[in-house]
C-alpha cells in the first residue's frame, strides 16, 4: 500500500500510472481488457490506452487473441535480475546448494531490503516441505520465521518494537507469536541457543533454523542464513541442523568477503 503523504512532489504521473496497470494485469492471470484495467487503476480508457500500447511494445504485456493482456516476458527477466542480485557472487549459491543437497533441507539467505527483511535466495531441498511463499523478495512475517528472526534479533529493542508495530503480527497458524512480549522471550531464547528456530509458527508442521552470517553496522549489510524442515525432525536433530547452519554460514561469509576485496 502506498503512503499518499510519502508522494514526492516531483512524482511522474505517467511512470506511476504505467506501473499500476502492469500490477493490475499481474495481479489477474487470465487476462484484462483495457475497459477492466482502466477500472481497477481509477483511469480513462484513452489513458489506459496508451499506457498498454507503450507496455506491449516495451515486452511487460502480451496482448492476447481475445483482446485480453497478460504480463509479458521482459518481467520475468527483470525477476531473473532481481533474483541474482539479491543472492550475491556465485559462490554464494554453490554453498546453498551444496547445503541443501548434503542435507536434503531447503536454504534461505534473508536480509534488510529497504529497511524491510526479505528473502534474498533460496536453494530447495527434497526433504524440506514446499513453501511456495518462500521465494526471493517475500517480504513478510518477519516475525513467525527463523529467518525474519535472526535478522530483527540484531536489532534494539526498540528499534524491533518499531519494525513489529508497522509491519504487524499476523498469525499465520495458531502457534505464531503475536505479542512483543512473548517475541522478545523467544528472541531471548534463541540467542542462548545460537540459532533462532520456529516450530509451526508460519506453517503448521513445518520448522525454521536461522543464524546469523555477517554482522554489519550497516543493517542493510546484514545477511542470515536459515534452513527448513519438518518440524518433527527439528525436535530429534537441532544440535545437527545448527551444526551444518553454521558451517554453511561460514562459507558464505567467506564468499561474501571474498567479492568484497
Amino acid at each position: 500500500m502506498r503512503d499518499p503523504l510519502a508522494e514526492p512532489s516531483d512524482l511522474i504521473r505517467s511512470v506511476s500510472r504505467a506501473l499500476r496497470v502492469l500490477e493490475s494485469v499481474g495481479r489477474a492471470p487470465r487476462g484484462l481488457t483495457v475497459k477492466q484495467i482502466a477500472r481497477r487503476c481509477e483511469l480513462t480508457v484513452a489513458t489506459t490506452y496508451h499506457l498498454v500500447r507503450t507496455l506491449a511494445y516495451e515486452g511487460y504485456v502480451i496482448r492476447r487473441e481475445d483482446g485480453t493482456y497478460i504480463v509479458g516476458l521482459e518481467v520475468a527477466d527483470r525477476y531473473r535480475e532481481l533474483v541474482a542480485a539479491f543472492r550475491g557472487p556465485p559462490a554464494v549459491g554453490e554453498a546453498l546448494r551444496r547445503a541443501a543437497t548434503e542435507t536434503g533441507y531447503s536454504h534461505y539467505l534473508g536480509r534488510f531490503v529497504g529497511g524491510q527483511v526479505a528473502v534474498t535466495a533460496v536453494a530447495e531441498g527434497p526433504r524440506s516441505p514446499y513453501l511456495e511463499d518462500l521465494v526471493p523478495g517475500f517480504d513478510e512475517g518477519a516475525h513467525a520465521t527463523a529467518l525474519g528472526k535472526a535478522l530483527l534479533a540484531t536489532l534494539t529493542a526498540e528499534q524491533r518494537f518499531r519494525y513489529l508495530r508497522e509491519y504487524g503480527m499476523r498469525p499465520f497458524t495458531t502457534a505464531t507469536l503475536t505479542t512483543s512480549e512473548t517475541f522478545e522471550a523467544d528472541l531471548a531464547a534463541g540467542d542462548r541457543r545460537g540459532m533462532q528456530l520456529e516450530l509451526g509458527q508460519f506453517r503448521q508442521g513445518v520448522a525454521c533454523a536461522a543464524v546469523l552470517v555477517s554482522p554489519d553496522k550497516d543493517m542493510e549489510r546484514r545477511v542470515v542464513l536459515a534452513c527448513a524442515l519438518p518440524a518433527n525432525e527439528m525436535m530429534t536433530s537441532a544440535r545437527m541442523v545448527r551444526a551444518k547452519l553454521l558451517a554453511t554460514a561460514r562459507t558464505v561469509a567467506d564468499s561474501i568477503a571474498a567479492d568484497q576485496h
